[in-house]
């Protein structure tokens, strides 16, 4: 018998300053959110993930990044998936406040795969 959990894929657009907040947690941490930021959003499909980082994060940032990670997966099921535009546009919109329970429920770590300038 397995004992691994069932994990969910997620992929996260950031920019430069909060990808080194990541990085300074060891890439096992999404940073607190600031007061004006009441969601932490990750998304649910790579192609979503990359228009966010290449043609928002590095108009309004110099850099755009995405991350993949994994999340247990019964965990996440207290998110609904929000559908933020067309039928691909898909997030879990996790209240700041949850944020430290939803980094408990990382599996792994958070990888960077796609950089853009």
């Amino acid at each position: 018998m397995s004992s691994r959990r069932a994990t969910t894929t997620l992929w996260r657009p950031t920019g430069p300053e909060e990808l080194e907040l990541v990085r300074a947690s060891h890439w096992r941490a999404w940073p607190p959110r600031l007061p004006e930021q009441p969601l932490f959003y990750p998304v649910l499909n790579e192609d979503y993930a990359i228009r966010i980082a290449r043609d928002w994060n590095v108009k309004h940032s110099g850099a755009g990044f995405v991350t993949r990670f994994e999340a247990d997966s019964d965990f996440l099921r207290r998110y609904p998936v929000r559908q933020a535009g067309g039928r691909t546009i898909l997030e879990l919109w996790v209240p700041a406040d949850e944020l430290d329970d939803f980094n408990a429920h990382i599996v792994g770590g958070i990888q960077l795969v796609h950089t853009f300038r």
